[in-house]
């Protein structure tokens, strides 16, 4: 399992994109100032900080009403198999969300939460990028 980003899940994401990359100075991925995704690269490392549209996320787990609110965070780890994985901290109590399931043509997915309520995203990568 490797550590694939923090992903912030917000709202004004055309103010954060802004923050991150003119304020933090980050590299952003592909330059999607206004969303609903964008990964910001540091200098040196190869986990990053992502931004998504809460709202995105919201609509993914089912969780929208009238407004798109509660996840501020979301923790990505990367697998190599999701189904077998899945199994394996299902068998050990953990209960998924969503998925897997397919989020790209390049990806699959599944969340669940921690304990406390945080939001975990499992994904297993069909496609690098090249």
């Amino acid at each position: 399992m490797e550590l694939a980003q923090i992903r912030l899940l917000v709202t004004d994401f055309a103010a954060c994109y802004r923050f991150y990359c003119e304020v933090l100075g980050l590299k952003p991925q592909s330059g999607a100032s206004e969303g609903p995704y964008e990964k910001f690269s540091p200098h040196a490392g190869s986990a990053g900080i992502a931004l998504q549209d809460r709202a995105m996320m919201a609509e993914i787990l089912g969780e929208l009403g009238d407004s798109a609110t509660g996840h501020r965070s979301l923790v990505v780890l990367r697998v190599d198999d999701l189904d077998t994985y899945c199994e394996q901290i299902t068998a050990r109590g953990a209960v998924l969300v969503h998925g897997p399931a397919p989020m790209t043509e390049r990806m699959r997915v599944a969340h669940l939460k921690d304990p406390e309520g945080n939001l975990v995203e499992l994904q297993e990568w069909l496609l690098l990028r090249t």
